[in-house]
């Protein structure tokens, strides 16, 4: 008997649109932007790429690559993807981004770390 196993997806295990909003909602706790972005990625393709597309206003090519590792995707094009989620998206990140003006916070940060 030997060992078996198979490749772990998480596309496979966020098809509700609730598993989705609540995936991303931890991730905008923690605030990681790598995360941020790799969670939404994970969104997209549980969707379907061209239909996340259709939703978001980004095109398919967009979503491909800036969501995947090093694609360094703009606050703009995470504020499109992150709107198909709707009103049931209610994370501490999206609180934050409704509350202050995120131009003086991210050229702060920016400069704490360059």
């Amino acid at each position: 008997m030997g060992f078996s196993a198979t490749r772990f997806d998480i596309q496979n295990y966020i098809k509700s649109h609730e598993d989705q909003t609540g995936g991303l909602d931890a991730v905008l706790e923690e605030g990681d932007p790598a995360l941020i972005a790799a969670a939404i990625d994970d969104i997209a393709r549980a969707r379907g790429a061209s239909q996340f597309a259709k939703e978001s206003d980004l095109s398919r090519e967009t979503i491909c690559n800036v969501f995947r590792p090093g694609g360094n995707p703009t606050l703009d094009t995470i504020a499109k993807a992150v709107k198909v989620l709707g009103p049931r998206l209610s994370g501490t990140g999206i609180q934050l981004y409704q509350r202050f003006d995120l131009t003086d916070w991210y050229l702060r940060k920016a400069a704490l770390h360059p």
